[in-house]
């Protein structure tokens, strides 16, 4: 989110291209199979990242990474914020490899790709200088004052979670060698750039991108036609089309993609932009607060700012993933054991000796397990992905529906793993929070509505009531030492996530002028204070009027019943008339209608076909509804039970597709 223009990113795939001849110029075009065009695709993504690397293991000191961060040039002149301007501007220049011809623009992209990573070593730098200017005796207990130190030299906005990683790795580098690194340089070797073609920075003679209409992006780049071009001979125009997802409405600006080959495919990540205004961080008196969990991923609730006191709804908002979540934990212990035979067949390899042949029966072994082992891997990825936002979509319609100018989230950025394998913040911090984050906070900003975090401490321990510390039971008629039910002097009997939830409204309404935004647009309340949170009156029950008592003593026969000529039937057992009468009666029944089924059908010929249960006796099509949940009642969907969206009002609100089904 930058400006008035808020970026989004649509990831496609490209299937095929065609090539010859120039974008804009007549000529034959020749059509490029699919795995051939992510072949020539990956050529080009060698070519960059072999560029941006040697620029970075080239500068990858503390001196030129400060000549980096000063933002000043040898001439004197201010550095471009463009990162290709600013390494030219140093004299810092990619340069292809021997033999190997390449455009001023590939250069371009190769140059932009290292100095992101060079500036993201700027950051890294400075948070390593502070922490070596500010070693303590033991770095795991600081003291207060060595805490005003630290947090005196560190930069501003730096977290609690970088101070700790970066700590941990200091030590690390301390017990190895028995000394300090003498900056970041030494702590670590020079990052590696992604296998990826940022077209971004280059220009019309690189890359041409053009709306054919509301649902198809056409894209023309040039690409090597080999590994190693020689001449420009060996660079041709390459067009495909990117057929657009149904999220991206029509008519908004698509900018230049970035695109990467993966799995025989080109992935295309097309950013594309519409105007937008940033929510304000404070003036709000409606918002929801949201509290993480394990199995219930998300408990929000309804708070309002009345007259300086904050008041919540007593109706709980979940989005309960206990099935997906014990989905995730079988295969994220099968992606361990997965690797774990991987790391033991590989040690297996490595130790043969030098001159003994080659197994190809451990080799096939080893690439088998890899192999299963990068599936289960993307098949977390995606499922964690779908979490994530179908959760944030229910968050922000929630929000929509009940009018909320702003959602308050504990701030869970520092949360590690600790003690028992089976405790809650191992549990939670293997969890999809900050996906679920990015997506809540992207959804938010196009509904107008803002995303601020609060601090976390203290949130499942106090009472939203009275602010003292409550009693963990494991249910309310079960006054036991648990985790779900929050119990407390003052009368509180909540349940634990809901309790959270609270408490976290509460804090964020009572200290929102306390809110800050950092340098990336995140808003923040790094310090508050607890305000107590009064439940809403309830509504008055409306009187029930006295109706007089039916006398349901049977007084008289029970009539016959008549069945309509409409009525619905047994699909197991037909009705009696409900076979055609033969064309020729049997003998003697004097041309009437047999009861029941023909005699023909009591005992027909043959196998008898076994007919389902749900099977229809009439052709008449399905109901829609029955349809509709029948279909979206299949996978994901099934395992994930969320509170309905209802409006202000308490009608029913529309929900989104993908949670209809629960």
């Amino acid at each position: 989110m930058a400006g008035s223009w808020l970026t989004s990113t649509a990831t496609c795939t490209a299937y095929r291209a065609v090539c010859g001849g120039a974008p804009d110029a007549p000529g034959v075009r020749v059509p490029v199979a699919g795995r051939v065009f992510a072949e020539r695709v990956g050529w080009l993504a060698d070519l960059v990242r072999g560029m941006a690397d040697q620029v970075i293991a080239a500068h990858w000191s503390d001196a030129d990474l400060a000549v980096l961060a000063a933002g000043v040039g040898v001439d004197g002149r201010r550095l471009p914020a463009s990162g290709w301007m600013a390494l030219r501007r140093l004299g810092w220049g990619a340069v292809a490899a021997a033999g190997v011809v390449v455009s001023d623009r590939v250069r371009r992209i190769a140059e932009e790709e290292a100095a992101r990573a060079l500036r993201l070593g700027c950051h890294r730098r400075v948070v390593v200088a502070a922490l070596l200017a500010t070693w303590p005796a033991d770095p795991f207990a600081r003291t207060d004052g060595e805490w005003s130190a630290l947090r005196a030299a560190l930069p501003e906005g730096c977290d609690t979670a970088t101070i700790r990683n970066r700590t941990r790795q200091i030590a690390g580098y301390l017990g190895v060698h028995g000394r300090l690194p003498a900056d970041v340089c030494e702590l670590e070797g020079p990052p590696v750039v992604a296998r990826q073609v940022s077209l971004a920075a280059a220009d019309r003679q690189q890359v041409v991108v053009d709306r054919v209409d509301d649902r198809m992006v056409r894209v023309c780049s040039q690409l090597p036609t080999c590994a190693g071009p020689v001449s420009y001979r060996d660079w041709v125009w390459h067009a495909f089309d990117v057929v657009l997802p149904v999220i991206v409405p029509a008519g908004v600006k698509v900018c230049t993609p970035t695109v990467r080959p993966r799995d025989g495919r080109v992935r295309v990540d097309l950013p594309w932009r519409a105007p937008h205004t940033p929510p304000p961080v404070d003036g709000h008196t409606r918002g929801l607060g949201v509290d993480w969990g394990v199995n219930t991923l998300l408990t929000a609730t309804v708070a309002d700012l009345e007259g300086g006191s904050v008041v919540v709804d007593g109706r709980p908002l979940r989005f309960d993933a206990t099935g997906v979540s014990a989905k995730l934990v079988r295969l994220r212990r099968h992606r361990e054991r997965l690797r774990t035979k991987a790391d033991h067949l590989t040690r297996l390899r490595d130790g043969r000796p030098a001159d003994a042949p080659a197994d190809s029966a451990l080799a096939g072994k080893l690439a088998c397990l890899e192999a299963e082992h990068a599936a289960v891997c993307a098949r977390i990825r995606h499922l964690n992905h779908a979490v994530a936002w179908s959760a944030a979509r229910w968050l922000v319609d929630h929000a929509t529906a009940a009018g909320a100018t702003v959602v308050y989230v504990e701030n869970l950025a520092t949360l590690e793993a600790g003690g028992r394998s089976r405790s809650l913040n191992r549990r939670l911090s293997g969890a999809v929070r900050g996906a679920v984050f990015t997506a809540v906070a992207h959804l938010a900003a196009k509904a107008g509505i803002a995303v601020v975090t609060v601090p976390a401490r203290g949130t499942s321990s106090g009472c939203p009531r009275c602010g003292a510390a409550v009693t963990h039971v494991k249910a309310p008629d079960r006054c036991v030492a648990g985790y779900r039910w929050a119990t407390c002097s003052c009368g509180l009997s909540l349940d634990r996530d809901h309790a959270a939830a609270q408490r976290i409204a509460a804090r964020g309404l009572a200290n929102q002028t306390k809110t800050r935004r950092d340098r990336s647009g995140q808003a923040a309340i790094r310090t508050a204070t607890d305000t107590p949170a009064r439940r809403r009156a309830r509504r008055p029950t409306p009187a029930v009027t006295t109706r007089p008592v039916r006398n349901r003593r049977k007084t008289a026969p029970t009539p016959k019943q008549t069945r309509p000529a409409t009525a619905k039937t047994s699909r197991l057992l037909p009705s009696r008339r409900q076979v055609p009468a033969p064309t020729e009666p049997p003998p003697g029944t004097g041309g009437k209608r047999p009861a029941g089924r023909t005699p023909q059908e009591t005992n027909p010929p043959g196998p008898v076909r076994q007919v389902p249960h749900t099977a229809s006796t009439t052709t008449a099509p399905r109901h829609p509804h029955r349809v509709r949940r029948a279909t979206l009642a299949r996978g994901f969907h099934r395992h994930v039970h969320a509170t309905p969206i209802t409006n202000r009002d308490g009608g029913t609100g529309a929900m989104s597709a993908s949670l209809r089904i629960t």
